[in-house]
């Protein structure tokens, strides 16, 4: 299937979507073992001394690639988001501010896995960020995509989208632009963002879904799935169903037009 239609079947059904992915083994294993523990954590030594409860933790956050780095995430944790000039609060990337701000230690102490933000929207953060790496193992187009639909409603600013490589290539796909853009001055970048599009667009959920059309449209162009034809000539050759689907093809006319 082409990118578009991967991500609409995913997305027509987001609850069902996700149950199925509550329900693989392994995700049903490491969110009931969670669950069970997280309320015996009592300090940012213990969080972070349990490989397990701390990578379920990292990955709910989008921040598995950084499980490695205790030491910062210690330092992060220990500082607390409560200081303006704390690490996590300097950081462009918002994830590392809201994962302290969830395992606030430094405010709340050995109190801080009581509270209910610290259990079950975990482990949905979890699921959801299962369901987009599984997305992703097939078509990295979907992943980003659904990705985007997560996170576009809750940018503030365009600069947000610049501090987020996945939005910033969403984005740049959707309108077109080369990925040497990334390297402009990003005030420039964000004027040219700004000419495009309004970010209270992306709160509407009918103009969101036309904004993750175009780009799923777009990326199938550069990156064709490899169910789909890489020539014209078979296009001509096979019926439109074997290739690229009438979906993805109405979208590319619209956007012609």
């Amino acid at each position: 299937m082409d990118t578009q239609t991967s991500y609409r079947l995913i997305a027509k059904d987001l609850t069902r979507s996700l149950e199925r992915v509550t329900q693989q083994p392994l995700v049903e294993r490491e969110s009931a073992y969670y669950l069970e523990k997280i309320g015996d954590i009592k300090s940012v030594e213990e969080f972070i001394g349990d490989s397990r409860i701390f990578r379920f933790a990292m990955k709910a956050f989008g921040l598995e690639d950084m499980t490695y780095a205790k030491g910062l995430m210690t330092k992060m944790l220990n500082e607390g988001i409560d200081d303006r000039e704390s690490l996590a609060n300097s950081l462009t990337d918002s994830r590392y501010k809201d994962f302290v701000d969830t395992f606030n230690f430094a405010r709340y102490g050995a109190t801080t896995t009581i509270f209910e933000v610290t259990k079950q929207p975990v482990v949905d953060k979890y699921v959801r960020q299962t369901l987009e790496e599984d997305a992703g193992s097939r078509n990295e187009g979907v992943r980003l995509a659904l990705y985007f639909e997560r996170k576009a409603p809750d940018i503030d600013s365009y600069y947000d989208i610049l501090a987020d490589p996945a939005l910033a290539e969403v984005v740049r796909t959707a309108l077109g632009y080369p990925d040497s853009i990334a390297q402009a001055d990003i005030d420039k970048q964000v004027a040219m963002f700004r000419e495009r599009f309004d970010l209270e667009d992306f709160k509407d959920p009918e103009k969101l879904q036309q904004f993750i059309g175009r780009f799923t449209a777009l990326w199938e162009l550069s990156n064709p799935s490899s169910g789909a034809q890489s020539s014209i000539a078979a296009l001509f050759a096979q019926p439109i169903e074997s290739g690229i689907s009438t979906s993805l093809l109405l979208t590319l006319n619209q956007l012609k037009r």
